[in-house]
């Protein structure tokens, strides 16, 4: 190198580092680039490295991370006995502990709630049949040591025990989601890639779960606390599922309980999460609307800021008293179990609706002024409906459109109908159950039952009807992110009152909305449902009962997201049509309507016969008659049959003439 090429040994200095500045942005710029894409958080910390530490397990045997110096790989997984998505990979974790045992690799389960105790997670260890070390961490100081936030959360250490891997196990399970197989397996890859000898692809993940309940310092000092304001909000919105033996994975009646989930509840109430309550406030008004104002969540958030304090313990109010383990105002009149002997629920997979019959031996009929299904196994069971079809001449399959009577799922609370009104269990029926279950992370058995309670047809002044509107012809597009199907009901036959709505669809599902289409071209939204969640097919009670009239029909509208921004897809990739199961598709809305009743008016049908259900089912603009071009091809031999004037258009009354020339034959 010459005077010429460099005037200064400075200058040169300037010259090489420029260059390497450059080259370092670019190598940063194409690391960014690899990374796109894989779920990789942006860390801004370095490799961390977790020293020693020293826990028990549930047996009372001491272990350290020290004892494992000779093990290439340690794995800690940050789990909690209550956190149900750290129950749906306890399974997956034992198999991966076990298949990569003899490569040098340590799992080690560790339990940093302050709510789980000793006892709790020995009965946890024997539950899912866990063969690693499973610690209690007390005043959670190794969830610190590692910055461990949410249950599931897994770490990888290397030999140094640095922290090559943190975040999620895999992408199969999440808040509300359920894919059928991971799309990205984190914590295998993570393994895999240190076994191999190579840097780790995808070195961090968000980590989905319950929120760790941390030991905390309450302020007592402060004016909102359990005892008093909050121990009563939850009584008001909370308690009737967040209690011992019903659905809600853990009870918010115990302030030591409590206090370990209290920042979970608290982010689980500022996202709208809970309560469960997804109806527009702008249309109609709910008796069991369980929402909270916004002066609640307040209250809550204050509470959890201020340490979540106990308070004056004699402030607490009485207890909420509860007919056993019953929802129902008193112990049901006739239990019957729904399956003859325990359903085995695998340990992980999906599982198909399963069907089950019960024969009640009614003789003759049955009034029920109450009704509730009580899952055997709230931990597996997601949803129940139960239907009444005669046991003579019945199908094969159960026909959803007709004969519901009733529904179990997670935050429904059954209510006794209003005073003098009943359903009807007509003489020689089966009661039908389709049961929806999914796995959680180890082989369960589950019995449910259903509770009557009865009521004497002389007392009944209303007969209560589920009616629906529901369209099965429908095939979304595969990618449609926004996809339309209308429905329409019978029309009224009668004066009838609309008592409550219960629209059912599946994972696709994005939004639903009922309307009142009143005779005179009147039309009212009633419910409005901007965000459909599968999770909670909430029954919506109307505050007040709305009066039809003779002619009036329901009309529903539904919109499905079959692209891949819908974390509940199971496969934007296919166009999706009608189906039992949940990666197929459903379009019903539900209502329950009440009929003036006497003993003379036994057999009068509230929301018409066949040919009201006609009208319904092909009607898609809603005018009251059916033309032409609204029915497949296949039908225009019988529709031009039935259109007698030869107008291109089948009315109502046209359809009740054929169907009368029907009957005789």
């Amino acid at each position: 190198m010459n005077d010429r090429s460099f005037s200064s040994l400075p200058v040169m200095r300037l010259f090489l580092s420029v260059l390497m500045a450059v080259v370092c942005s670019l190598f940063a710029f194409e690391l960014a680039l690899a990374k796109e894409g894989t779920g990789q958080t942006n860390s801004s910390s370095a490799v961390r490295h977790i020293s020693n530490f020293v826990l028990q397990d549930s047996s009372g045997k001491t272990h350290s991370l020290n004892q494992y110096r000779d093990k290439k790989i340690v794995v800690v997984v940050f789990l909690g006995t209550e956190c149900p998505l750290a129950k749906l990979y306890t399974v997956r974790l034992e198999k991966m502990a076990q298949s990569y045992k003899e490569q040098g690799v340590q799992f080690l389960g560790i339990m940093s709630n302050q709510h789980d105790s000793i006892e709790n997670i020995s009965e946890y260890v024997k539950k899912h049949k866990i063969t690693f070390a499973m610690l209690k961490d007390e005043k959670n100081r190794v969830a610190d040591k590692f910055r461990a936030k949410r249950t599931p959360e897994a770490y990888v250490l290397d030999e140094k025990r640095n922290i090559r891997y943190q975040g999620r196990i895999d992408d199969q399970f999440g808040v509300g989601t359920i894919r059928n197989e991971p799309r990205t397996r984190d914590l295998k890859n993570a393994i895999e890639d240190l076994l191999a000898g190579r840097p780790v692809a995808v070195p961090e993940t968000e980590a989905v779960g319950c929120i760790i309940g941390r030991e905390v310092t309450a302020r007592p000092e402060e004016k909102v606390t359990f005892s008093n304001q909050i121990s009563r909000l939850f009584q008001k919105r909370c308690v009737s599922c967040h209690r011992e033996g019903q659905a809600a994975p853990f009870a918010l009646t115990d302030y030591k309980e409590v206090v370990g989930w209290a920042e979970m509840i608290n982010e689980v109430v500022q996202q709208k999460r809970m309560p469960p309550w997804h109806a527009d406030e702008k249309f109609g008004q709910f008796k069991n609307d369980c929402h909270l104002s916004d002066e609640e969540k307040q209250l809550i958030a204050d509470w959890v800021k201020a340490g979540a304090p106990e308070g004056d313990r004699t402030k607490m109010p009485k207890p909420l008293q509860f007919a056993s383990n019953w929802q129902l105002p008193k112990k049901p009149d006739a239990i019957f179990k729904i399956q003859k002997k325990p359903f085995k629920v695998s340990a992980e997979g999906e599982i198909r609706y399963q069907y089950f019959s019960v024969d009640p031996g009614f003789t003759e009929d049955k009034w029920i002024s109450a009704v509730e299904i009580k899952p055997g196994n709230h931990l597996v069971v997601h949803h129940i409906l139960a239907f009444t079809r005669p046991k003579e001449g019945k199908k094969k399959r159960l026909t959803e459109a007709s004969g519901f009577l009733a529904a179990y799922v997670p935050g429904l609370v059954p209510e006794p109908y209003l005073p003098g009104m009943a359903k009807k269990i007509p003489a020689n029926s089966e009661l039908v159950f389709q049961v929806h279950y999914t796995p959680v992370g180890s082989e369960q058995k589950d019995i449910s039952e259903i509770g009557l309670i009865f009521t004497e047809e002389k007392s009944v002044t209303h007969l209560v009807m589920t009616s629906s509107a529901i369209n099965t012809r429908f095939v979304i597009p595969a990618h449609a992110s926004n996809y339309e199907v209308t429905a329409n009901s019978p029309s009224a036959q009668t004066s009838v009152q609309l008592l409550a709505m219960m629209p059912h669809m599946h994972l696709r599902g994005k939004s639903f909305k009922y309307e009142i289409l009143f005779p005179g071209g009147k039309r009212e939204t009633v419910l409005s449902i901007p965000r459909y969640d599968f999770n909670w097919q909430t029954a919506y009670r109307l505050q007040k009962p709305i009066t039809l009239p003779p002619g009036t029909r329901i009309h529903c509208t539904a919109h499905y997201d079959n692209s891949k921004e819908n974390p509940f897809n199971p496969n934007p990739d296919i166009p999706v049509s009608w189906g039992d199961q949940t990666w197929d598709e459903m379009m019903i809305g539900y209502f329950d309507v009440a009929i003036p009743y006497s003993p003379s008016s036994k057999n009068q049908l509230a929301l018409g016969g066949r040919p009201e259900r006609l009208i319904a089912r092909f009607d898609k603009n809603s005018d009251g008659e059916i033309s032409r071009d609204e029915i497949p091809t296949r039908l225009v031999p019988i529709f031009l049959l039935i259109d007698r004037d030869k107008n291109s258009r089948v009315t109502l009354e046209e359809l009740k003439t054929a169907d009368k020339d029907y009957r005789k034959k």
